[in-house]
């Protein structure tokens, strides 16, 4: 990471003179069909990124984590991609306006580092992404999928790694570019195996040596 905490600490102040807004998981940020109107700074929780399918389905794009700013590329370039925002859990955010953001970024001496930080991470998550479309398999993809969000939201414990974010089957398709059905098959031969397993939505990675044997 290229950014200092007190560069960082910059960034959070600017939110910080904004307008402190709550959310219950499930509620949207953003709706569907809905023009973005303001930049959002994530101080708690998890916010998820998605658009709807020609077929009515959700292809989710990106979770965003606490501390990251949304919707960023909308933010800088003023260029709109029809993105719904929906919480995956409870959250605090800080809402300022796009006019103030780029008064911010345009301005002399302005640190830039932790939204250089921020983008970097989010086109490392989407070349990632477009990698493991390369696999064959959906075994292979879904895997590659797992052991990826393994790296942003995992959480090591003595029996495995908990993937700290819930997780639907129809998610996990839109990512791997596979149905619900064959993804949520998959997932069960992986828990047969003993490779992962899978509650209430949170998948643990049990044998991480096993899992990345299938991307051999």
């Amino acid at each position: 990471m290229l950014a200092t905490e007190e560069q960082t600490k910059v960034l959070v102040d600017l939110f910080h003179k904004g307008t402190k807004l709550t959310y219950k998981k499930g509620e949207f940020i953003i709706r569907p069909g809905e023009h973005p109107q303001s930049v959002f700074y994530i101080e708690t929780g998890l916010v998820k990124a998605y658009n709807i399918s020609k077929y009515g389905e959700e292809n989710l794009l990106i979770i965003r984590k606490e501390h990251e700013i949304f919707p960023l590329i909308w933010a800088v370039t003023g260029q709109e991609r029809h993105v719904i925002y929906q919480t995956l859990s409870d959250c605090i955010v800080w809402r300022i306006g796009r006019d103030e953001f780029m008064s911010y970024i345009q301005k002399p001496g302005t640190p830039l580092s932790p939204l250089l930080d921020m983008t970097m991470e989010m086109y490392r998550i989407h070349s990632e992404r477009i990698i493991n479309l390369a696999y064959r398999s959906v075994r292979e993809r879904l895997v590659s999928f797992l052991l990826t969000m393994s790296q942003r939201f995992g959480e090591k414990t003595d029996s495995g790694i908990i993937i700290n974010v819930p997780l639907r089957h129809q998610d996990i398709a839109s990512s791997i570019n596979a149905t619900r059905e064959t993804t949520g098959r998959e997932l069960a031969i992986l828990e047969r195996r003993g490779l992962i397993s899978n509650s209430q939505h949170l998948i643990k990675l049990q044998d991480i040596k096993g899992l990345k044997k299938v991307l051999a």
